[in-house]
C-alpha cells in the first residue's frame, strides 16, 4: 500500500483482526453485485469506501424521481441515466482507485456464470425470485458465497449462502424453484428508506467479514429487521435434503 491507502484506510488498519494484511485482501478481492437499487446502493458505497479492488455491478434499470428517497448511490441530476452509470460516477467519486465495471444488461446463465465463477463473492441485492434461483444456482456450482437480503416496508431480512460450507443450505432449500413466486414490489408496497438502508449495510458488513474471513457469518441464520419496533430477530435455516440445487441427490 502507498501512503495515501495508508492514510485512507488506516482506522481499519488499526483493527485487531484487519491490519495490513486485512486490507490488503479486500484491495485483492472481486465482487460481484447484482441490482443497484434501495439495498445494492448503500451496500455499494460501503464497499467501494472500504476498498474492495474490484467491483462488478449489473443492473439494466434507470434512474427514476420516486428511487431517490431511498437509493442514495444516486443524485436529482442522473434522473433518466442508468443505474449502473450513475452508481460508477458514485463510486469514482468515493474511492478512485476501487476497479469499477458496469453492466446496463440483464445476463444469461452463461454470461453470469464467466463472471461469478471469477468472484470472491456475490452481493444479491435483487427484487425477484427468478433472478435470485439464477444467481444461486450458478454460485452453488462455482462454490462462491452469495449474501442475499430483501427489503419491504418496515421489514428487512439478510442472510449468507456459504457453498464453501458443506453445510449450508441454500435460496433454493427455502423458496423452491418450481414454486413460481412473485415477489412483493416496493412499487406497489412502499418501503422505509431506513429500513432497505439498513439491510443493505448489513449486507456489506457480511460480505467484508466473508472477504476477510472474521468472525461468525450468517450461514445458516436468518437476520429478519422490524423497523416499527426497531428489533432484530434470529431464525435458523436448515439444508433441506431433497433440495433441487444443493442435495446430493440433485447432483
Amino acid at each position: 500500500m502507498n501512503d495515501q491507502q495508508l492514510l485512507r484506510y488506516a482506522r481499519h488498519i488499526m483493527l485487531d483482526d484487519f491490519g495490513f494484511e486485512g486490507q490488503e485482501r479486500l484491495l485483492n478481492s472481486k465482487v460481484l453485485m447484482v441490482g443497484a437499487g434501495g439495498l445494492g446502493a448503500p451496500a455499494l458505497m460501503y464497499l467501494v469506501a472500504a476498498g474492495v479492488g474490484t467491483i462488478h455491478l449489473v443492473d439494466d434499470d434507470e434512474v427514476e424521481l420516486s428511487n431517490l428517497q431511498r437509493q442514495i448511490a444516486h443524485t436529482s441530476d442522473r434522473v433518466g441515466m442508468s443505474k449502473v452509470e450513475s452508481a460508477k460516477l458514485m463510486a469514482q467519486a468515493l474511492n478512485p482507485e476501487v476497479d469499477f465495471i458496469a453492466h446496463e444488461q440483464r445476463f444469461s446463465d452463461e454470461e453470469l456464470d464467466a463472471l461469478i465463477q471469477e468472484a470472491d463473492l456475490v452481493m444479491e441485492c435483487t427484487d425477484n425470485f427468478k433472478t435470485r434461483q439464477q444467481l444461486n444456482r450458478i454460485c452453488f456450482k462455482h462454490s462462491v458465497p452469495m449474501v442475499s437480503a430483501a427489503a419491504i416496508r418496515f421489514n428487512g431480512q439478510v442472510t449468507v449462502y456459504d457453498f464453501r460450507e458443506s453445510s449450508s443450505p441454500c435460496y433454493a432449500c427455502q423458496y423452491d424453484p418450481s414454486d413460481n413466486l412473485q415477489p412483493d414490489n416496493c412499487a406497489t408496497l412502499g418501503v422505509l428508506s431506513t429500513v432497505v438502508g439498513s439491510i443493505g449495510m448489513m449486507q456489506a458488513h457480511e460480505a467484508l467479514k466473508l472477504l476477510l474471513g472474521i468472525g461468525r457469518s450468517l450461514v445458516g441464520r436468518l437476520l429478519l429487521f422490524d423497523g416499527r419496533d426497531t428489533q432484530w430477530q434470529e431464525f435458523k435455516l436448515s439444508k433441506n435434503p431433497h433440495c433441487s440445487v444443493c442435495a446430493k441427490e440433485a447432483s
